[in-house]
C-alpha cells in the first residue's frame, strides 16, 4: 500500500510537470513572440510584458496574480489541491520566464512568427490545452481562471473549459482598451489590436475544446465481467490492494450447468492495465469482458451536482 502511494504520488507529480512543460512551450514559441493575447491570469501577465516592452516578464506578475486566487483555493478546494496547485504555479512562473531566455529566438522565428499568427494560435491552444487538462485531471491547476473553473465545478455541473472560456473573452476583449507595442516597440493601432482579439478568440476557442477533451479522456470509466474459479482471491486482491470495489453475483454456466460467481468491478480506464495484470497474476484462466461506460457516479468516481434547495 505504501508503495503503491509514493508511485501514484510521483506519477501524478511528473504528469503535472509535463502538463505544464507544455503550456509553457506553447506560449514561449507559439504566443509570445507573435504578440498575442490569450485568456487567464496568463493573458494578463501577456499584456503587462507587452505593454512593458518586456521590462516586466510574464512569469513574475503571472505568480503575483495567482497569489490571491491560491489563497482561495486552498479554503473552498483543500489542502491537496492546493499544494499541487503551487507546484504548478511555481513550474509555469519559473518556466516562462527561463524559457524565453534559453529557447532560441531562430526556433520562434522558424516555429511561430514565419507561419503566422493562425498557425502559432492553432498550435498555442492545442499545446496549452493539453497542457491545463493533464495537471487539472491529476488534481492540480495553472492557477487564475482555471481554480475558479474548478470551484464552480465542484458546485454545479458546468464545463470547466465553457467557464473558462467565458472569463477568457472579457479578458481579451479589454485589450482593445490598453496601449500595447508590437514586435519593433511602436504603439499598435486600433486595426491591429482587432486582428489580435480575433486571433485570441481562435486561441481560447481551441483551449477550450481541448482541454475538455483531455478532461473527458482522463475521467473515462471501464467495467468489467470476470468469471473465475478463483473469484474469492481476485476479489480479495482487487478490494484490500487496488482499493476498488467489487460486485459478486450469482449466475449459471448454461454449458455446464454449475452454480458460479461473476464479479463486477467498475474502474477509471487508467487503472485497467493494473486491473487485468492483477487478474492473469491470480488465474491466467479467467474469463472475463471490458466495456467502456459513459458515467459512473458515487463514492469514488463522480458526483451528481444539483442545485441546492434555498
Amino acid at each position: 500500500m505504501i508503495r503503491s502511494s509514493v508511485f501514484r504520488t510521483v506519477k501524478e507529480y511528473a504528469l503535472i510537470t509535463f502538463g505544464m512543460l507544455l503550456y509553457i512551450l506553447a506560449w514561449v514559441i507559439f504566443l509570445l513572440p507573435n504578440n498575442m493575447v490569450g485568456g487567464g491570469v496568463s493573458g494578463v501577465s501577456s499584456l503587462i510584458q507587452y505593454f512593458t516592452h518586456g521590462a516586466i516578464k510574464m512569469g513574475y506578475s503571472y505568480f503575483v496574480i495567482n497569489v490571491v486566487l491560491l489563497i482561495i483555493a486552498l479554503f473552498v478546494l483543500g489542502n491537496k489541491f492546493g499544494i499541487k496547485t503551487v507546484y504548478a504555479i511555481v513550474i509555469a512562473s519559473a518556466g516562462l520566464n527561463l524559457f524565453q531566455e534559453l529557447i532560441p529566438a531562430e526556433i520562434c522565428q522558424t516555429l511561430a512568427v514565419d507561419n503566422g499568427k493562425l498557425m502559432s494560435s492553432i498550435m498555442g491552444g492545442l499545446l496549452s490545452g493539453v497542457g491545463i487538462g493533464i495537471c487539472m485531471s491529476q488534481g492540480g491547476s495553472t492557477g487564475g481562471t482555471d481554480i475558479i473553473a474548478l470551484i464552480v465545478n465542484k458546485y454545479r455541473n458546468v464545463s470547466p473549459g465553457q467557464m473558462i472560456l467565458a472569463m477568457d473573452v472579457v479578458i481579451i476583449l479589454s485589450s482593445l482598451f490598453i496601449p500595447l507595442q508590437s514586435g519593433d516597440g511602436s504603439l499598435m493601432e486600433f486595426n491591429e489590436k482587432i486582428t489580435t482579439v480575433v486571433y485570441g478568440f481562435i486561441l481560447i476557442a481551441i483551449n477550450g475544446m481541448v482541454l475538455d477533451m483531455t478532461l473527458a479522456g482522463s475521467k473515462q470509466s471501464v467495467q468489467l465481467i470476470i468469471l473465475s474459479k478463483k473469484h474469492k482471491e481476485l476479489a480479495d486482491a482487487i478490494t484490500n490492494e487496488l482499493h476498488r470495489g467489487v460486485t459478486v453475483l450469482n449466475g449459471m454456466g448454461w454449458y455446464t450447468k454449475e452454480p458460479t460467481q461473476v464479479l463486477m468491478v467498475l474502474a477509471r480506464k487508467y487503472d485497467l492495465n493494473i486491473l487485468l495484470r492483477y487478474i492473469k497474476t491470480i488465474d491466467p484462466e479467467a474469463f472475463l469482458s471490458v466495456s467502456s461506460v459513459t458515467g459512473v457516479y458515487g463514492k469514488g468516481f463522480e458526483t451528481i451536482k444539483t442545485r441546492r434547495k434555498k
